[in-house]
């Protein structure tokens, strides 16, 4: 199947011929569906979470974060291009629909307006504005969403990397300083280098605290090679595989390279305005609080069940983890033999762990908060995109009650500080298949389990109610008139 050429040219994104046989496995086979048991709600796998034990998370995660390290972890490696599709199709088919009409009548609501005004000849008619903004101009079409301007103030306007500068510095600083990690694409490195070189200082002083700003790139050795539509490699016209990205699930690489004891993670378009930013704020110190709280206890099981232990504390462990880490235990666990108990038990309490924000679904897309039933019998909840979901089970998508917004807080550590190998947690069997063309040329696309999906399946999950006042996503340009964002 592989020429010395095709070894060669595997070898140099860091995988193996296994590996992408494997790959090749898949695409043959399909990914299975989850068994989904049924959507969690409140009172079952979501917390609500409110008053008096809101506010003692907030105190817990105040009182405990200068002893911490913590860190903002920001997706932004991805093009604005879906930010602007439609722009796109006005320019390049003469599609004009109410998106356009709304763009055109509002444009001077926008961050970026500005800007554009400079940019643009006088007398410009709509086609050269539209254009100015994602060509020549403002290049909005080939920039990444975190170097688009989001809001404007009476000092300038920001862009969206730069409110995560103001959201590190409200909820993420210990001892005065602020981490703030970024996943980049390497083409769009320089560019937020240099935002940020320009920006960092501004913000530091406004603020009172230190920046420490890091990237990285999605790792070669996460890329998945590509197939024809039956299913042989997929080759350049000079011969060569043609290996792509496999998705944000790739980015468990990223994530597992970070020594911190505590990370945030939140997209690069979930951000609102200054006046608005209260909620966030408070909501994510309570989402930390939570994680402190909660890992306390964990650790305290977890070096109890490491050694000999009673009945009383295999009792405790288990009702603790039912209660408090939402995991329904297998049936009749609790008539198993003391030893089989523990080592279950020991395995479930020696694990990364998250707590995840979940909101109100009103109508936007994400990942749905589910029960899903595991080998061993286990009920564990998931995060689920539709296309993990049968469709024989499609209704249980239009039960869910709620949805992530990726607004998750990560501790990735053990009970001794030994940072845990972060892809051993993962379900390699919740990846997907898509269908893409080059050079007019269809293929099929692999991608990995989902940062926040496969790739975090065998965690400790914790799923908490938060207010939709936390999210304000940018899926396309016009979001940016909406109240969060003016």
């Amino acid at each position: 199947m592989f020429t010395e050429k095709d070894v060669r040219q595997i070898e140099s994104h860091g995988l193996s011929v296994e590996a992408v046989e494997r790959q090749i496995e898949h695409f043959k086979a399909g990914f299975p569906y989850l068994d989904i048991d049924s959507a969690a709600r409140v009172g079952d796998g979501i917390l609500s979470v409110t008053g008096t034990e809101a506010e003692c998370c907030i105190r817990a995660y105040e009182t405990a974060c200068d002893g911490l390290k913590i860190v903002k972890f920001v997706p932004a490696s991805g093009a604005a291009t879906r930010m602007f599709k439609e722009l796109f199709a006005f320019l390049g088919e003469g599609k004009r629909g109410k998106g356009i009409d709304t763009l055109l009548e509002h444009i001077d609501r926008f961050a970026f307006y500005d800007r554009l005004r400079e940019a643009l000849p006088a007398g410009a008619d709509d086609r050269a504005v539209v254009s100015a903004i994602v060509g020549p101009g403002l290049e909005y079409g080939s920039k990444p969403k975190g170097q688009i301007l989001f809001h404007k103030y009476d000092d300038g306007a920001r862009t969206a990397v730069e409110e995560h500068l103001v959201e590190g510095a409200k909820y993420a600083a210990c001892d005065g300083r602020v981490n703030l990690h970024l996943t980049v694409s390497p083409e769009h490195m320089e560019g937020f280098k240099k935002l940020l070189a320009e920006a960092v200082p501004r913000y530091e002083a406004r603020y009172g605290v230190r920046y420490e700003v890091s990237y990285s790139v999605q790792k070669p050795s996460t890329d998945t090679v590509a197939v024809n539509p039956d299913n042989t490699l997929f080759r350049n016209d000079d011969g060569s595989l043609l290996f792509r990205p496999a998705g944000h699930g790739a980015l468990i690489e990223n994530l597992n390279d970070i020594d911190a004891d505590l990370i945030f993670i939140k997209t690069i378009d979930n951000v609102t305005t200054d006046h608005l930013r209260g909620d966030t704020v408070r909501f994510k110190k309570m989402l930390g609080g939570m994680l402190v709280m909660l890992r306390e206890s964990v650790y305290s099981f977890a070096g109890k069940l490491a050694a000999a232990c009673d009945e009383q504390t295999l009792q405790a462990a288990a009702k603790f983890a039912e209660r408090n880490l939402c995991v329904k235990l297998p049936a009749g666990f609790a008539g198993r033999s003391a030893g089989e108990r523990r080592g279950w038990l020991a395995a479930f309490y020696d694990r990364p762990l998250r707590v995840c924000g979940m909101v109100v679904n009103e109508g936007e897309p994400g990942g749905g908060p589910f029960w899903v039933k595991n080998a061993d019998g286990s009920l564990s909840l998931q995060i689920a995109e539709s296309s993990q979901i049968a469709p024989e089970d499609a209704r249980l998508m239009k039960e869910a009650t709620h949805f992530n917004p990726v607004d998750i807080v990560c501790g990735v550590k053990d009970r001794t500080g030994r940072k845990f190998d972060l892809r051993r947690y993962t379900d390699p069997q919740t990846g997907f298949i898509s269908s893409k063309s080059k050079d007019g040329r269809e293929l099929k696309a692999q991608e990995l389990p989902g940062l926040w999906n496969g790739a975090m399946a065998d965690w400790i999950t914790v799923f908490v109610e938060v207010p939709i006042s936390t999210f304000s996503p940018v899926k396309v340009v016009q979001d940016l008139l909406r109240p969060q964002h003016q």
